[in-house]
């Protein structure tokens, strides 16, 4: 074999090995390893793009004769294929009989988001329920400008400092405070909203700190997404930006305890929601999470102008009382 033909194979074998080593990864969790999860945490949101990249590389590798780095490849590809394209599937919903729930969610990007477009948003959305992250003073100014209060006149806001570490819950319906949440670096408001019939449900305005590549980077974001509680009698929808994938195995534990992501029961897990301002989205990190016995009808993702993030909206039948 020439020095080049062995420095060729080489390269197949890296590449196959590094998908490889993706899809194991990602089947094992490691992103659980707290002596990794520096690097690995951050580099799992990229899951998505790994597995739509994977053919493309066994397609080449086969075309170049590399018969066994491309069969490795096909094999990792076969297995992030599994994990991804699930989530392009509609599921099955619960047949759930209480008053229909429509909630948008959206993070303001340190309150520069268009007040307009929110608004111009919940008026298209028509939505029982807004959640809003990294509301500042300013902001919540802005929007009550705009007519935001006029829609949903029923707020509980919550502000550190007046910075974009606040948070909020806008409501059609009255809001009674619930059980607060543990203190965490960003406002978390959490509410009972009261339906007109006399259902009730309980709403959480999630916002994590994102992990970051350093070391301990991401045992804060960890901490704060294991704080989240298990679903309780009531039925309950927690909304937010969770700076976390469902490719994240922390994340997944927290489905676990009994909540389903809306976009990944209407066949939409794959929309991305954030990216760097003035860019296509990279990731799939805000999400509308309902509890066991709610049915997810409808999910859609929006832009909205001066924010990184995109808004998701979600229509969600309630369990009727007798059945929750």
């Amino acid at each position: 074999m020439t020095a080049v033909g062995s420095g060729v194979a080489g390269v197949s074998w890296v590449v196959a090995g590094g998908f490889a080593a993706w899809a194991a990864a990602r089947a094992a969790g490691v992103d659980r390893v707290r002596k990794t999860e520096s690097v690995t945490v951050p580099l799992m949101s990229f899951t998505p793009q790994v597995a739509a990249a994977a053919p493309l590389a066994a397609l080449a590798l086969r075309l170049t004769g590399r018969r066994g780095p491309a069969t490795t490849v096909v094999l990792a590809s076969a297995a992030l294929g599994l994990v991804v394209r699930s989530r392009a599937v509609p599921r099955r919903q619960p047949a759930a009989t209480g008053p229909t729930l429509r909630v948008l969610t959206n993070n303001m990007l340190v309150g520069r988001a268009e007040p307009e477009a929110i608004v111009g948003r919940v008026r298209a959305a028509d939505p029982d329920v807004l959640f809003l992250q990294e509301l500042t003073s300013g902001a919540e100014i802005r929007l009550k400008q705009a007519g935001l209060e006029d829609l949903l006149p029923h707020t509980l806001i919550e502000h550190i400092d007046g910075g974009p570490r606040g948070s909020a819950i806008y409501s059609r319906y009255p809001l009674s405070e619930a059980l607060p949440h543990p203190e965490t670096f960003a406002a978390q408001p959490t509410a009972v909203l009261e339906l007109p019939g006399g259902d009730a449900v309980e709403l959480i305005c999630v916002h994590l700190r994102a992990p970051a590549l350093r070391r301990d980077g991401s045992v804060p974001w960890r901490s704060e997404l294991g704080m989240l509680p298990a679903p309780g009698k009531r039925p309950r929808v927690i909304a937010g930006d969770f700076n976390a994938s469902v490719d994240h195995a922390a994340f997944r534990d927290l489905l676990r305890l009994g909540y389903a992501d809306a976009a990944v029961q209407t066949g939409t897990g794959l929309v991305r929601t954030w990216g760097p301002p003035n860019q296509d989205p990279w990731l799939t990190i805000d999400h509308v999470l309902v509890s066991r016995g709610c049915a997810v009808r409808a999910c859609a993702v929006y832009d909205v102008a001066g924010s990184d993030h995109r808004a998701v909206y979600a229509e969600i039948s309630l369990p009727a009382r007798d059945e929750a």
